[in-house]
């Protein structure tokens, strides 16, 4: 399986729809995924909006849990790939990143100084 970087900055405005949750690899025995080093692979649907109103929702595998990521919060994609695959009838297009985190707030804008005079 060949992987192909993406470029995130051609994305858009990125958002958490659905918080980090450990990728499971057998549904029937709710067995979670795990990578070749034992650690645990967690997903995280992010919408992505490149210009106008449309909208795509994507699912981010990364390796290790993301902290301080909640729904709704914007977020920052690192070392994002594609990967096609096909199982049978079965193909699509799957996404991991090296990391996801939180955009950190903007200041507030104050036109005032702080204080009085």
């Amino acid at each position: 399986m060949q992987s192909i970087p993406v470029d995130t900055s051609r994305l858009g405005a990125l958002m958490c729809v659905v918080k980090p949750e450990p990728k499971i690899a057998d549904f029937e025995k709710q067995e979670v995924k795990k990578d070749r080093d034992g650690n645990t692979i967690y997903t995280v649907a992010v919408t992505v909006r490149q210009e106008g109103r449309r909208v795509s929702v994507i699912e981010i595998s990364v390796t290790g849990e993301p902290k301080g990521i909640e729904e709704g919060m914007p977020v920052r994609v690192t070392g994002l790939e594609a990967f096609s695959w096909s199982m049978g009838d079965r193909h699509g297009i799957s996404f991991r990143a090296a990391a996801i985190t939180p955009v950190p707030a903007a200041p507030p804008s104050g036109g005032g100084k702080a204080g009085g005079a």
